[in-house]
């Protein structure tokens, strides 16, 4: 099915069409049938049903210009005073959550090893709840998606020559998955290195881009992002414990009207209502944390983004970027092979692989590289201007995607640090071609 409804035969108010003048400033309309009408010129229907311009609130402008003087302030090549004020006030934080937690530990072992019989079985139960509600520090992955270092002798090759090239230490496991993202992240008591591609990701970029893709990630072990440093993620990960005991949904337990009492039935009421307090002042405190280490993350993103560029070039590292904006034509890329392939008959569907010489996962991909080249560069430029509008980004963690690139930009076009041989390349390709095929089916089947 197209991305978006065939266009009118004629234009009207609310529904333009291609080629035709823009109803604000005559300039001629974007003339790409697949995608979105708009206008360059005037930025009129940059959000459909959006005819006024955008007018941020009180709130969007204080964000927006707390957003443009870090990146500023990246720019000029410094650190952010504020998130250095921020981290301090973040790790007194982490402390207070290691002291509930410590705490909570002792006075259970106090009254085991101290107290009366009753007092023992208090302590037993509070130690119960003290290993209930300890930091999840995650674990190495074991699922279908790790690759090990026998397996895939290129890809840890090529990673840890990245990471030799931003200063970081080799990675421990890499694991491939369905996303359409990367991410790098420490776990268990030892720390351990655990980088993860996003096939869908992966297989949109180029050699350059993704060498670009491995810089930014394994930046992350070397940016100074105090996220990832085990005093704050740790406590971190306790508060999300916390949370998610007390959170509404878990207390939710049915008291039948002719199985209790009255007074029984009031203090489960009483009880929700208590654990719903907890709930909400354990939440403000996650808020509380993402707030004061908002600013040194994004800062750590833009150190990633800068090291990315040494390593594969300005010009990779800002294609890798540029790429993160089209989630929506990659999901619609997918949903049409999807919906292509559920409508197929069999009989057809058989005929169509033996004349392709190739099962249906494995086209998979190559459909969805020819659908974003196809993208025409209006329609890139139209998803930029909504990064800068709305100040989107991958997520709440990360800076504009905008100003993800302008500072990328900033860093120039140096020759890349890292380069892939045709023959490396292809190596790469077969080892990950059985995690192509298996992800390739998963997204088809939906």
């Amino acid at each position: 099915m197209p991305a978006y409804p065939e266009p009118p035969a004629a234009a009207s108010a609310d529904r333009p069409v291609h080629g035709s003048p823009c109803p604000r400033c005559v300039a001629p309309l974007t003339d790409d049938p697949r995608f979105l009408v708009w206008c360059p010129a005037c930025d009129w229907n940059l959000v459909p049903g959006e005819d006024a311009a955008h007018a941020p609130t009180r709130r969007e402008r204080a964000a927006a210009a707390r957003t443009d003087r870090l990146y500023e302030e990246q720019a000029a090549g410094g650190d952010s005073p504020t998130a250095r004020r921020d981290w301090l006030l973040a790790s007194a934080a982490a402390g207070a959550v290691h002291l509930v937690t410590v705490g909570t530990f002792a006075l259970a072992l106090w009254l085991l090893i101290t107290g009366t019989v009753v007092q023992r079985c208090v302590g037993a139960v509070v130690l119960v709840i003290a290993v209930t509600l300890r930091p999840r520090l995650g674990r190495l992955p074991k699922d279908a998606g790790v690759l090990d270092r026998a397996g895939a002798p290129a890809l840890y090759g090529l990673a840890d020559r990245v990471a030799a090239e931003v200063g970081a230490r080799p990675v421990d496991v890499i694991q491939v998955t369905d996303e359409f993202n990367a991410s790098y992240g420490l776990v268990g008591l030892r720390r351990r290195s655990v980088l993860r591609l996003g096939l869908p990701l992966w297989e949109v970029l180029d050699e350059r881009e993704r060498t670009a893709l491995l810089g930014h990630e394994f930046g992350h072990r070397v940016n100074g992002d105090r996220r990832r440093s085990f005093w704050l993620y740790s406590a971190v990960s306790a508060l999300w414990a916390w949370y998610d005991m007390a959170r509404p949904g878990h207390d939710g337990w049915v008291v039948g009207r002719d199985e209790v009492s009255m007074l029984v039935r009031l203090g489960a009421v009483f009880g929700r209502l208590v654990l719903r307090g907890v709930a909400w002042v354990l939440y403000q405190g996650l808020v509380l944390f993402d707030r004061l280490t908002s600013r040194a993350g994004q800062q750590a993103e833009y150190h990633s983004d800068v090291l990315a560029a040494r390593v594969a070039g300005g010009e990779a590292t800002r294609g890798m970027l540029a790429a993160l904006l089209l989630t929506g034509s990659v999901d619609t890329a997918i949903h049409q092979i999807r919906a292509e392939e559920r409508g197929r008959p069999r009989i057809g569907r058989a005929r169509s692989r033996r004349t392709e010489d190739a099962p249906a996962p494995d086209l998979l991909w190559d459909r969805v590289r020819k659908h974003l080249a196809s993208v025409p560069a209006v329609e890139r430029e139209r998803l930029l201007r909504l990064s800068a509008r709305d100040r989107s980004a991958v997520d709440g963690s990360h800076p504009p995607t905008h100003l993800r690139i302008a500072l990328a930009a900033r860093a120039g076009d140096g020759d890349a640090a890292v380069t892939v041989p045709a023959a490396e390349s292809a190596s790469i390709a077969a080892e990950l071609a059985p995690h192509r095929a298996r992800i390739a089916a998963e997204l088809l089947a939906g």
